[in-house]
């Protein structure tokens, strides 16, 4: 090789490396490359095909098609074999190679499908770094037929260069793919639990991760299988951007792979999956039109904390290596997210049946503690005035039935007390209505003072109600006094709710409340601290108690919602 010849070729790969590294879009980047590297070498047509991981190939850039390539939008640059495709497919392409004859070009000659401009031969090189491959380039030249060991070494040369330039553009894209994913998953995650109450939560939940789903990603298909007993339940489809709730019972014998998905730890990526139970016996066209296998799919199992399945997530492609770990990464975050708001759901459930057998707990002994002992009492009373009337002790059982009146009147006053406690009439008047006139029943004079304006979920508003009820209670019961100030105080992020009486109060205490020193004490602090909040109880003997509850607005759904 002479020196001129070598500085042509350390110049050409010069001025190729400089392209290849001037941007991140790979088609305008092979693109570019393919004309620099047939002007510096003096070659009149090349093309470059990349191959995917299941040997499916896209021609991604080419220059001087001769017409007969051109036929019906490059149909022949788009499908069929030839003699260097099949040799890579099958890991024997590994160096440059002279071609004595192209196949395509033969294929147009023989179909007439435009003129070759005298092209017959081409050189083919494997773009790859290492075990890596990528695809092929193939170079020629009019009448060109072979290609000499020199040639061959400067192709593979650049080829190699090709190569690396594929892999950096591939790993840009994956990273900004992925840095684009998880800022979805942030949005998703933000919204998945917003607002959800009422019946069916957990139903409710799963749709909304569908609809979410199909918001934030792109994803051609995605399915959500629920598991029910030893068989899976179709529940959700969004594709062609529909959505369907087909609620199809697929038995596992029929869909092993499904069972595979639930029992992998994290993502599990498919080749060729066979998605044939999406639409088999659907009726709907739309469904039906789902192709039955395809080519790249991934699936990511929804499990409690136990370990226990409730559901497979499932997304899938219609075109090889367009999902990549990064969306398999993310797709598993999003079961996660599911699979711990359904955890919530169910402790919050859990939650709701404890408050509801703690509350019925203390209406037992309530009414065991008052209406029980009077009515009690209202039935001794009856048998000694019956004895009474008997004996003919007239004005002694004239008294006595006079104490019966009472104990009666007594009765009903705790009865109607007690269901006021269940749910008090007028409420939906505001809280602040329905504390005073819960006061004023009990006997006292209410001072009540509102600072701020209360406009949030009724799990906080019911939350408050029952602390400041339950402290009426205590000062109607036990202070000694009638006079009561209620002070309901909202901030941007807190509700805070003061009870204060002016009675005998108790032992000198001034600090958080931690010790319970009554049932419905116990109540108030778990009611206040389920919401994240705190309770507060102060007392001096001879100078009434003060019952302080400071309830957290920020975090709760409910309020956000009110402040955007």
């Amino acid at each position: 090789m002479t020196n001129d010849q070598h500085v042509q070729e350390l110049t050409a790969l010069k001025t190729i490396a400089e392209t290849l590294n001037q941007s991140n879009d790979l088609g305008y980047m092979l693109d570019t490359v393919l004309g620099r590297l047939l002007e510096v070498t003096g070659l009149a047509f090349g093309w470059i095909f990349l191959v995917g991981k299941n040997n499916d190939y896209e021609c991604v850039a080419d220059r001087n098609l001769p017409p007969g390539l051109l036929y019906k939008d490059k149909q022949l640059m788009q499908c069929g074999s030839c003699w260097c495709m099949d040799r890579y497919r099958d890991c024997r392409l590994t160096d440059a190679v002279n071609i004595l004859n192209c196949k395509r070009l033969d294929i147009a000659k023989a179909d007439n499908t435009g003129d070759t401009c005298g092209f017959t031969h081409h050189a083919t090189v494997p773009l790859r770094i290492g075990e890596r491959r990528f695809g092929i380039l193939n170079v020629g030249a009019p009448g060109k037929t072979h290609f000499s060991g020199e040639e061959l070494a400067l192709l593979q040369a650049v080829a190699f260069q090709i190569g690396i330039a594929v892999e950096r553009v591939r790993l840009h894209e994956a990273e900004q793919r992925r840095g684009e994913l998880f800022a979805r998953l942030g949005e998703f995650s933000r919204t998945l639990t917003v607002s959800l109450s009422g019946e069916n939560v957990r139903s409710q939940l799963k749709d909304r991760s569908m609809r979410l789903i199909a918001e934030h990603f792109d994803w051609p298909l995605a399915a959500l299988f629920d598991r029910s007993g030893q068989d899976f339940v179709l529940r959700s489809i969004h594709y062609g951007g529909q959505a369907f709730t087909p609620r199809w019972r697929i038995p596992v014998s029929e869909a092993g792979w499904l069972h595979d998905a639930a029992t992998h730890h994290g993502y599990r990526e498919w080749d060729g999956a066979d998605l044939a139970e999406l639409h088999r016996h659907s009726g709907n066209e739309k469904l039906s039109a789902i192709e039955k296998v395809w080519p790249t799919a991934i699936t990511a199992p929804i499990a409690y904390g136990s370990g226990a399945i409730c559901g497979v997530l499932l997304i899938a492609h219609h075109k090889t290596g367009e999902l990549a770990p990064s969306d398999g990464a993310v797709l598993e975050a999003i079961a996660e997210h599911i699979a711990v708001a359904l955890e919530n759901i169910r402790l919050e459930e859990n939650r709701r049946d404890l408050a509801r057998l703690e509350e019925r707990n203390r209406l037992s002994r309530d009414l065991h503690d008052s209406v029980s002992q009077m009515l009690f009492s209202l039935s001794m009373t009856a048998k000694g005035v019956e004895s009474m009337l008997d004996s003919s002790h007239v004005d002694a059982a004239k008294a006595s039935v006079k104490d019966m009146q009472t104990l009666s009147r007594d009765a009903l006053k705790e009865m109607r007390a007690l269901i006021m406690q269940l749910r008090p009439a007028g409420i939906e008047k505001g809280i602040v209505a329905a504390l005073e006139e819960y006061g004023i029943r009990q006997g006292l004079q209410v001072n009540m003072q509102v600072e701020g304006h209360l406009d949030v979920s009724g799990s906080i508003e019911e939350t408050i109600w029952r602390i400041g009820q339950e402290a009426l209670n205590n000062a109607a019961k036990h202070a000694g006094s009638s006079k009561v100030d209620v002070t309901l105080t909202v901030r941007a992020n807190e509700a805070m709710l003061i009870v204060r009486d002016f009675g005998r109060g108790m032992a000198d205490t001034m600090a958080p409340f931690s010790a319970p020193t009554s049932y419905g004490l116990s109540i108030m602090q778990e009611r206040a601290e389920a919401l994240g909040g705190r309770l507060r109880l102060t007392s001096m003997a001879q100078h009434g108690t003060t019952v302080e509850a400071v309830i957290p607005l920020r975090s709760h759904p409910g309020r956000e919602n009110t402040e955007q």
